[in-house]
């Protein structure tokens, strides 16, 4: 199981948005080397999906994803804002059901990846990479 506070720097940053959906996580474990998919798959501290900044913009920050639609893209009441010209105003929307998480490209400019291929719509697995214009998430998975 990897640890939210497994990393190599000695004091993590924490950042909280009003609710605590946004948290940070490192993306590499304690020897410095990307987190696998297994690892990915097993993050304590979280509870169901979440997206981490692998590369890009705010690396290591941590969007935890709700039951049901989440948007992101640039407008500013996106439910993930990320402000940058590489981004559409409604760029893609990720589903959480039950069973699965799943995202959809909303018609944007600079399309969505998945394990860099582009999609209009693709399942995704804890360790999958999501590239929204310059940012590149790591789907990752816990049980609280």
């Amino acid at each position: 199981m990897t640890d939210v506070g497994d990393n190599t720097r000695p004091n993590p940053e924490v950042e909280l948005e009003t609710d605590p959906t946004v948290i940070f996580i490192p993306v590499t474990n304690r020897d410095g080397e990307p987190l696998t998919r297994e690892q990915a798959a097993d993050i304590r501290g979280i509870d169901g999906y979440a997206l981490v900044v692998a590369r890009g913009p705010r690396t290591g920050m941590t969007y935890l994803l709700q039951a049901g639609d989440t948007m992101i893209g640039r407008h500013p009441e996106s439910d993930i804002f990320l402000n940058d010209v590489t981004v559409s105003r409604n760029h893609s929307r990720f589903t959480v059901t039950d069973q699965s998480l799943i995202v959809e490209d909303a018609g944007s400019t600079n399309g969505t990846y998945v394990n860099e291929s582009r999609v209009d719509q693709a399942t995704l697995s804890a360790g999958d990479e999501v590239i929204i214009g310059r940012f590149h998430f790591l789907v990752a998975y816990g049980n609280g």
